[in-house]
């Protein structure tokens, strides 16, 4: 059973056949004019193929021109040249450009990898943090007819040359030595490091001043011609996926994906143009990962943002500093991200004063009802008062006292964390998407904003529910943002696009009466009882951490088992060199110990029931979750507290925090046969 978004839409194979005629007819069989923009020739709604080119999903919600990311960027340099778009710290003062030097430095890079033999659609891979750099080495890497992927600077060398192999990457930026050591292969035409100077000689290491001398070589013209060639219905960047379950696939992204995407979807957020209001923000999350390359690098240039670069420690606690110095207009996180600031928040707020803990508890538990009952016309006197007096301060010290927009995407995010800011009078609006989605195709926002939902479909993307079960389907996709293919993988894009171009997300979700989406679980996570029950693991993990705030990461197991259990991990300190969780406790956690009566400092105290106090309040809490549960078989019979916390260098989580299911159970294989023994 299928139901489809906007009824009065044409369905999808009837769009397609008629836009299909439409393309193909006459002399647009060999070239198409669309909108005044000449497209290359296809014959498809996907490929597999790098040099391939698909039909566009232009229909009368999206009939925008489509463009490559080269007229994207003209565009807003003619807008906003003159204004700054890039900053980036260099000996503790912060050194801007404009949009037309910074367009200046792309051609530059552009002709400099042309000079080095980049050849037409073969991949230019970028490995390291964030900086302005990495922005001229992808937008190069496209004027000059590559591909541009990003690879995750946490990446093994193993992970690293697979990314390197199938983009055909021949030349790659390196952040450093530390990322170069990863990548030192024979075929590589050259290798560019764009932090420090290279500490070895090779003949085609270059540091990032040789790189930029090398484009001098290389005619205007030349480049010019490149860019000319260059069609919005062809491929321009890689987004390769975690690899969780098999190989990385490589999600091909169209121009048209790109700069339509970053039109639209910034949109949905509420994001200015430069020319009303320059919005400004701080670039730290992975750019290898779309949600950050979309937010970062794409809208940025689309709507002339002011894009400041963190340290690479930013995780590690630098970020905040940062964050106090620039005061961004709008700022996103993962939600891991978000959780990890809320717990800074509550240690701050515990070592207050008695009379400053009791202000802050009573100014947020004002703020978290008035802006859970009331419309912002509504909001009473006391919530003003509030706000001005205490919460202002708050936020000031996070350095988001200029913040208007706070956006969570990448994975779902806990309704604990959510309440926890809106009682700081942060809205966080959650994004929706995958990488062959570009990125979001959900979206949340000041006019589309319902909790617990992550918002509504983007303006000029559709949506419909397959296989609807109890009100709750799994999401599919359309719209121009849709990716054109797995590169190299015919079987998986088959698996991924339907006969009708509908994109299955794998996701199941539900939509209510006004368009709000709530997602509920992953297909491939739903757990599948030995009595044939399906449990969807998140509901049920979301409500124990909720019930248990001492709690970190909670993972559901019983798939073909008998009755369900579950591991727990503690909330922990990490180590702030490495990011490693250790084995002392949280200043929360502590203290929550503390007034069930327990003295536990270390997790080592309360493992393998040592610490009855707590063994008791967990089992307490699960009961309560129990209690709550639809059925018997979705009951929690047994759980278990792993020594260590989940971490990225763990391999417990991926780049962007989310729990890697599948590893997690080949870890812990013996832990949870211990579980279920007889």
């Amino acid at each position: 059973m299928e139901c489809t978004h906007e009824p009065s839409d044409l369905f999808p194979l009837d769009l397609f056949f008629r836009f299909a005629f439409f393309c193909f007819s006459g002399k647009q069989n060999k070239e198409e004019e669309l909108a005044g923009t000449t497209l290359a020739q296809a014959h498809s709604l996907w490929t597999t193929d790098a040099k391939g080119s698909v039909i566009l999903r232009i229909e009368e919600g999206c009939p925008e021109e489509p463009v490559t990311v080269h007229q994207m960027f003209k565009a807003s340099v003619e807008k906003y040249g003159n204004m700054y778009a890039l900053a980036s710290k260099k000996n503790n003062k912060w050194e801007k450009i404009t949009f037309l030097e910074y367009y200046q430095l792309c051609r530059r890079a552009a002709r400099s990898f042309i000079k080095l033999g980049l050849k037409r659609f073969h991949g230019v891979a970028i490995l390291g943090f964030n900086s302005a750099e990495w922005f001229f080495s992808a937008v190069g890497a496209i004027m000059a007819g590559g591909t541009m992927t990003g690879i995750y600077a946490t990446n093994s060398p193993e992970a690293c040359q697979y990314v390197a192999s199938d983009s055909k990457a021949n030349i790659i930026v390196v952040e450093n030595q530390k990322q170069l050591d990863k990548i030192l292969l024979p075929h590589l035409k050259a290798i560019v490091q764009y932090s420090g100077y290279p500490m070895q000689k090779i003949s085609n290491l270059y540091s990032w001043e040789e790189f930029m001398e090398l484009g001098l070589e290389v005619s205007e013209k030349e480049l010019d011609d490149i860019i000319a060639s260059q069609r919005a219905n062809q491929c321009c960047v890689l987004i390769y996926t975690s690899g969780t379950t098999g190989k990385p696939k490589g999600v091909m992204l169209s121009h048209d994906n790109i700069t339509w995407t970053a039109n639209h979807a910034s949109r949905a957020g509420d994001l200015q143009p430069a020319d009303t209001k320059q919005e400004s923000l701080v670039s730290y999350l992975p750019l290898s990962h779309i949600a950050a390359q979309i937010y970062d690098l794409w809208a940025g240039i689309q709507w002339g943002e002011l894009v400041y670069f963190a340290q690479p420690d930013a995780l590690k606690g630098s970020l905040i500093t940062t964050l106090r110095e620039v005061c961004p207009t709008s700022h996103m996180g993962v939600p891991r991200v978000w959780e990890k600031m809320m717990e800074k928040i509550k240690q701050a707020i515990s070592e207050c004063g008695y009379v400053k803990k009791k202000l802050v508890t009573w100014a947020m538990s004002v703020s978290l009802e008035a802006n859970q009952t009331c419309t912002d016309d509504e909001k009473p006197f006391l919530f003003t008062m509030a706000d001005s007096l205490v919460l202002q301060r708050l936020r000031a010290e996070l350095g988001l006292s200029c913040c208007q927009k706070f956006f969570s995407g990448a994975a779902p995010i806990g309704s604990e964390t959510v309440q926890f800011f809106l009682g700081l009078n942060i809205w966080l609006y959650e994004a929706y998407g995958m990488s062959e989605s570009t990125g979001p195709h959900f979206m949340s926002g000041p006019k589309a904003y319902k909790l617990p939902s992550c918002g509504k479909v983007v303006p000029g993307c559709r949506y419909k529910m397959a296989n609807i079960d109890s009100e709750k389907g799994e999401i599919c996709f359309w719209g121009r943002n849709i990716f054109m293919g797995y590169l190299n993988m015919e079987d998986k894009t088959r698996e991924a696009l339907d006969e009708d171009g509908w994109l299955h997300s794998g996701d199941l979700g539900k939509i209510d009466e006004e368009g709000f989406l709530c997602i509920t679980g992953r297909i491939k996570e739903l757990i599948i009882t030995a009595g044939g029950e399906n449990v969807p693991p998140l509901p049920i993990e979301e409500a124990v951490k909720k019930e248990l705030p001492i709690i970190s990461n909670a993972m559901l197991i019983g798939d073909k088992r008998k009755f369900l259990s579950m591991f727990l991990t503690l909330k922990c300190c990490s180590n702030t060199e490495t990011m490693e969780p250790t084995e002392e406790l949280s200043m929360e956690t502590v203290e929550l110990c503390q007034q069930l009566g327990s003295r536990a400092t270390k997790v080592s105290d309360i493992i393998e029931g040592k610490d009855k106090d707590v063994y008791r309040t967990i089992q307490e809490g699960i009961n309560r979750v129990n209690a709550a549960a639809t059925s018997n078989a979705q009951r929690i019979q047994k759980w278990t507290i792993l020594r260590k916390d989940f971490s990225v260098s763990g391999g417990e989580l991926g780049p962007t925090m989310k729990l890697r299911r599948p590893v997690v159970l080949e870890m812990y294989h013996e832990v949870i046969e211990s579980l279920y023994q007889e």
